[in-house]
């Protein structure tokens, strides 16, 4: 992976990762960089998916790709909140 390729992951994560949280209602007890990581690793995973379904590809936005990215960074970030609470 080049440079490049890492800081459109970074960015693209920061994005889903906001956008993950901003799904789950409530607060959310994690962070910044916490919410970061989980996006980026939901862009990952929701690109492989997406690529797997044969959607990762279209013409335009791919929404599809997109919803599947931002459900994954929703779910992280509600397991991450619940899984600190559990700790409290």
């Amino acid at each position: 992976m080049e440079i490049s390729g890492i800081i459109s992951a970074i960015v693209i994560g920061i994005i889903i990762g906001v956008l993950g949280r901003l799904v789950v209602p409530g607060r959310q007890r994690i962070g910044v960089l916490w919410t970061i990581l989980i996006g980026i690793v939901a862009a990952l995973i929701g690109a492989a998916i997406a690529s797997a379904l044969g959607v990762a590809d279209t013409k335009g936005v791919d929404w599809i790709e997109w919803l599947i990215q931002i459900a994954l960074a929703a779910l992280g970030v509600a397991a991450l909140d619940r899984a600190k609470a559990g700790n409290r």
